[in-house]
């Protein structure tokens, strides 16, 4: 029988194991692609694979343990299947991270491959790539780091903490000074509109200047490949040296992607500039949308019991909602962080309480030195 410690530890990868293979399953069931399908298939066949290695280890001496998929991997699944594979990838590829790192540790793991195969996304891609290949963006996608949706779901929760935490803490600096209710409810509607207002302003801004910026490179780009073809080759022809391929090659590769002006704009682009013709920042109005609503959800929960309670009851209630809120925010960070949802729950409770207890402090500071 193995000791306690092995055998927690064989439990932990298992459960690692049989979540990784729902999240893939669901991924492949999502994904319209047949190439990512199949390369989401052959992922979730490989988790398989490792559970059941880990089963057979938790078994050799009589022990019995059959997981089913944690909250976390059904949660994952049930956001690929609804917003699609984009919008889970980067929490998935921290847990993948994560959990090759935690084989290196272990020699059954090391003996038997693991780690290896935990690093074998790229293997996966390239089988795949053989059979009519996949683009830059697609494997970006793969790996966690598409610039379109990628990072949606981290987004959305931080969104929605800066709302709530922001607007808790104005709250509840007036609310030190011992302002009425109504008083408490025009604070915190006016925190509502007035932050998600300038959080909607800063993301139209920031997606604008950088799509701007993107565009005035690829003009420029486009322009010089226009007037001095053999100038912008010659460049292709040093980024590819400096990637490892011999001159002779690096130089066909150049002619070949010149031969074609929109094939060497892109080519161009991508290689010098580094950006994705195809994905300059999104859209403006849909990011600056988005980021108004998210922060406003965030920052309607310590100020609406004003609108409906009154005296101790408003600001109890407001305190209570918003530590429930704070809870869940910091369960969801875990999708991404791969933490535990219960202390990354309570991390997050324990932060923006203390924000709110000293703006309150502040607050009933400043209240008696104006009184």
């Amino acid at each position: 029988m193995p000791a306690p410690d092995a055998l927690r530890r064989y439990r932990a990868n298992l459960q690692g194991e049989v979540d990784g293979a729902t999240v893939y399953a669901a991924l492949a069931e999502s994904e319209t692609d047949p190439k990512l399908a199949e390369v989401f298939q052959r992922l979730a066949a490989v988790e398989q694979a490792h559970a059941e290695f880990w089963r057979k280890r938790i078994g050799a001496d009589g022990g019995h343990f059959s997981p089913a998929p944690s909250t976390r991997a059904h949660i994952l699944a049930w956001l690929a299947r609804r917003f699609g594979p984009a919008f889970v990838l980067p929490a998935l590829a921290v847990s993948e991270t994560r959990d090759s790192a935690v084989y290196d540790a272990q020699p059954e793991a090391k003996a038997a491959g693991l780690p290896a195969d935990e690093r074998s996304h790229a293997l996966l891609m390239r089988a795949a790539a053989g059979k009519g290949g996949l683009t830059g963006s697609t494997i970006a996608l793969l790996e966690g780091r598409h610039r379109g949706g990628g990072n949606t779901l981290r987004a959305a929760v931080l969104g929605a903490n800066d709302g709530l935490v922001s607007n808790l803490s104005l709250v509840m600096g007036v609310a030190g000074a011992a302002a009425t209710e109504s008083t408490l409810l025009l604070t915190g509607l006016a925190g509502l509109f007035a932050g998600a207002c300038s959080m909607a302003m800063g993301e139209w801004l920031s997606v604008t200047s950088s799509r701007e910026l993107y565009q005035s490179q690829i003009a420029t780009e486009a322009e010089e490949l226009r007037d001095t073809p053999q100038e912008e080759k010659e460049e292709l022809v040093l980024i590819y040296q400096a990637k490892g391929i011999a001159e002779p090659q690096a130089r066909a590769l150049a002619d070949r992607l010149l031969g074609n002006e929109g094939t060497a704009l892109d080519a161009l682009a991508r290689e010098e500039l580094g950006v994705d013709p195809d994905q300059l920042g999104g859209a403006a109005w849909t990011a600056a949308t988005w980021s108004f609503l998210l922060f406003s959800a965030g920052a309607i929960v310590p100020a609406a019991p004003f609108a409906f309670l009154s005296g101790v009851t408003a600001l109890l209630t407001g305190i209570g909602a918003s530590a429930l809120a704070l809870v869940l925010i910091g369960a969801a960070t875990s999708l991404f962080t791969g933490r535990s949802a219960l202390f990354s729950g309570i991390r997050q409770l324990l932060i923006g309480l203390a924000a709110a207890a000293v703006t309150y402090g502040a607050g009933a500071v400043v209240g008696v030195s104006l009184a």
